[in-house]
């Protein structure tokens, strides 16, 4: 089965390339999970697309993760959010929240699924998340997490 990629699938590709894959795995798991599109000859414009925002907004080079990596060592993420009185979050942080604490705090737009939280986040505090800017740059980031 001929399928376009609409999101990152490790091991298979990026975004817009186009992947032959058995048809079991593309019917019943990447297309429902909206990860991939069928192909189609009118898909070629699909891809032009999907290639278009990806490079408006992914890590150019190591250079560029670089200097990613430099901004965000440079600022200090702050976390509102809900919480009880004895300082346990309504909920969990999830990746979205952080992605948007570093736009807030002056840090650069990341994608939410380069953000990785290695165990979940329910208590206000100090705690650290990991963001892949390229396959060569990983960032361990200190994230503050306050009740309003």
């Amino acid at each position: 089965m001929k399928l376009i990629l609409t999101q990152e699938v490790t091991g298979l590709g990026a975004p817009g390339d186009v992947v032959e894959v058995k048809d079991g795995y593309g019917r019943n798991f990447l297309v429902p999970r909206g990860l991939a599109l069928r192909w189609t000859r009118g898909g070629e414009k699909q891809i032009v697309q999907i290639k278009r925002a990806r490079s408006a907004r992914e890590i150019r080079d190591l250079d560029h993760a670089n200097d990613v990596k430099a901004q965000l060592g440079g600022i200090k993420v702050v976390l509102r959010t809900n919480a009880g009185d004895a300082g346990r979050l309504f909920g969990s942080v999830t990746t979205t929240d952080v992605a948007a604490a570093i736009v807030d705090a002056g840090g650069p737009d990341l994608d939410k699924r380069s953000i990785s939280i290695a165990t979940a986040i329910k208590t206000v505090g100090n705690h650290t998340v990991s963001i892949k800017l390229h396959p060569e740059v990983t960032v361990e980031q200190a994230i503050t997490v306050a009740a309003h």
